[in-house]
């Protein structure tokens, strides 16, 4: 197949460049290495803990007794730090049949509302996140075959409800500072009249 014929495909694995000015800009693109690096992490150590597990299994008979203790931990992990790479890129579900139907103005309106709203939901499920891992540690609960207190692996929860609360709020910020209408900080809504003048 020639390249003439191959279709272009937006690689988003580069480094990740804001589109906030000043402090924002910084804010947002530390968190986004943050994040970049705790789901290479992630995903690195789950397939490593799983295929040595399976290779155990094969070898030796029986598989590593800490094995689905670590995966359970890597899915936390993986779970709510790409809850702020999607709002960061754009790849949220979106229920849209309301807002294709606005004009350019009001589904910048709209998308700011949205934002805003979202983010006030992330840090409201950050609050009860935190008051859960505080009902775990007062338990004094802990993983059987790793031994150390169960409310170590749910930090992530919050943390990534945190991080998404952000992202979400500066994705307002970016709608009401720029001319554009943004589903993220970075990402330009799809629809060819959104760069026109509100």
């Amino acid at each position: 197949m020639s390249d003439k014929n191959q279709e272009a495909v937006e690689d988003d694995t580069a480094g990740y460049t804001s589109g906030l000015p000043g402090i924002l800009g910084w804010i947002d693109e530390g968190i986004a290495r943050i994040e970049a690096v705790m789901l290479a992490a992630g995903v690195l150590l789950m397939a490593i803990n799983t295929c040595t597990n399976v290779i155990a299994r094969f070898v030796f008979g029986e598989g590593f007794f800490f094995s689905g203790e670590i995966n359970r931990i890597l899915i936390i992990l993986i779970t709510f730090a790409g809850l702020g790479y999607a709002a960061r890129h754009g790849r949220h579900i979106r229920m849209s049949a309301l807002y294709d139907s606005l004009s350019v103005k009001w589904r910048k309106a709209l998308m700011v509302l949205i934002s805003l709203f979202t983010s006030a939901v992330m840090f409201f499920l950050c609050y009860h996140a935190y008051g859960y891992i505080d009902t775990l540690y007062s338990r004094g609960r802990i993983l059987p075959a790793l031994g150390f207190e169960i409310w170590w692996i749910y930090l992530w929860v919050p943390v990534g409800f945190a991080i998404t609360g952000i992202q979400y709020f500066l994705t307002a910020v970016k709608n009401i500072t720029s001319r554009g209408v943004y589903l993220s900080t970075g990402v330009l809504d799809g629809y060819d009249d959104t760069e026109t003048e509100v």
